[in-house]
């Protein structure tokens, strides 16, 4: 009989530890990237009354608190350095203060005053640098690149141009495009077309006025009876001297012996062009595509890829050690973390502008605090009534 106060009990505990857990999943209901949890019961061995038939039990222990790692509904954001993981994965981040390891699926995340992205606490996340020719770098701090960009001198040019193959003797088709000295600024170079219908093949003869500067290179294309280009068979180089300060000369090879250049009837005109410089920039803002690689884009137009976020998979989730804040460490039963980048060896991919929200279901929460308070009510019952009866043996005395 006073056993069955300890089974009473027993029930208490295990009742008013589970409401604990319910309670915390509801205050997190917010909380960017928080776990559910959930209570497992086992009951407390039973004692021996000679038989097993007669195994009587007593009463119950909370046993394990389970993380439910099922992702949550993903909440768009105006910020792009706010991430999410759709699928397998967690951030990683280390404390700039003892170099400490940390995972989260939590990817608030903003640069920081030295540049670097960081959490709300401060710690830094981790990813692989990748410089200005493309290659990928070392594991260590995404880092915001330098606010200007280097400019790039131009080396070649590309038009899709049309040259009128009925035009008139002496007539003339003038277009510009602009090109980039070796210090970034633009000069303006004028083609002036003349047909030339003096020769025995009908001709278009060609000269260049740069905004700055001089050129002195010419010459003169020739069509086949179909309108591609027969002369000259090589793209020529153009040559623009006189550029104070910048790289003298400037030599840019245009490409025409591609068929980008063709001697049609009808009006002459250029639908295309394309070259290869541009002046330095400055940093607008940044993005980060779906495997994580955050991109500069710069007031000139040029977009240059520096840093891809690391994330971090493991064996067993549930085996991760809370260290608030988000936060978990790894720990023997989660089995060490296998660290790359999203879309490769499982891992999920990365999606930017949104946070990763609570999984709480309210709605089950609420049902689970139900069941439990009565569970509660039910074994403090347990106790009161074995009190009664207890009370009723110590009467028999009387």
């Amino acid at each position: 009989m006073i056993g069955s106060l300890y089974s009473g009990i027993s029930g208490l505990k295990a009742n008013a530890s589970t409401m604990s857990v319910i309670g915390d999943n509801i205050a997190n209901v917010n909380t960017t990237g928080f776990k559910s949890s959930t209570v497992s019961f086992a009951n407390i061995f039973a004692a021996t009354l000679g038989s097993s038939e007669n195994e009587i039990g007593r009463g119950v222990v909370l046993s394990d608190v389970v993380q439910n790692w099922q992702s949550g509904a993903l909440e768009n954001t105006n910020s792009s350095t706010d991430l999410s993981i759709n699928g397998q994965g967690m951030f990683l981040v280390t404390d700039p203060t003892d170099g400490n390891q940390y995972f989260t699926r939590a990817g608030n995340f903003q640069f920081d005053l030295n540049g670097d992205l960081s959490t709300s606490d401060g710690m830094q996340v981790q990813g692989y640098q990748i410089d200005p020719t493309g290659a990928v770098l070392g594991m260590g701090n995404i880092t915001l690149p330098a606010g200007t960009n280097n400019p790039n001198e131009t080396t070649q040019l590309n038009m899709a141009l049309n040259l009128d193959g009925s035009a008139l003797d002496t007539t003339t088709y003038d277009t510009t495009i602009t090109v980039y000295d070796s210090l970034g600024s633009p000069v303006e170079l004028t083609f002036n077309f003349v047909r030339d219908l003096s020769g025995a093949t009908p001709a278009w003869d060609w000269s260049i006025t740069p905004s700055r500067g001089a050129c002195a290179t010419s010459g003169t294309l020739t069509f086949d009876t179909s309108g591609n280009l027969a002369t000259p068979a090589a793209d020529p180089t153009i040559n623009i001297t006189g550029l104070t300060g910048a790289t003298d000369p400037l030599d840019i090879a245009w490409v025409l012996t591609d068929g980008s250049v063709t001697g049609y009837a009808g009006s002459s005109s250029k639908t295309a062009q394309i070259q290869d410089g541009f002046s330095s920039g400055s940093l607008q803002g940044i993005e980060v595509d779906e495997y994580g690689i955050f991109t500069g884009l710069y007031s000139n137009g040029v977009q240059t890829p520096f840093a891809q976020i690391a994330l971090a998979d493991f064996p067993s989730y549930t085996g991760l050690s809370k260290v608030g804040s988000n936060m978990y460490t790894a720990s023997t039963s989660s089995g060490q973390p296998l660290i790359g980048t999203a879309g490769t060896a499982g891992m999920g991919s990365v999606t930017s502008g949104a946070l990763e929200m609570s999984n709480v279901d309210l709605a089950s929460e609420f049902v689970d605090m139900i069941t439990t308070q009565r569970a509660f009510q039910a074994n403090s019952r347990v106790i009161t009534s074995s009190d009664d009866m207890l009370a009723e043996l110590i009467n028999i005395k009387r």
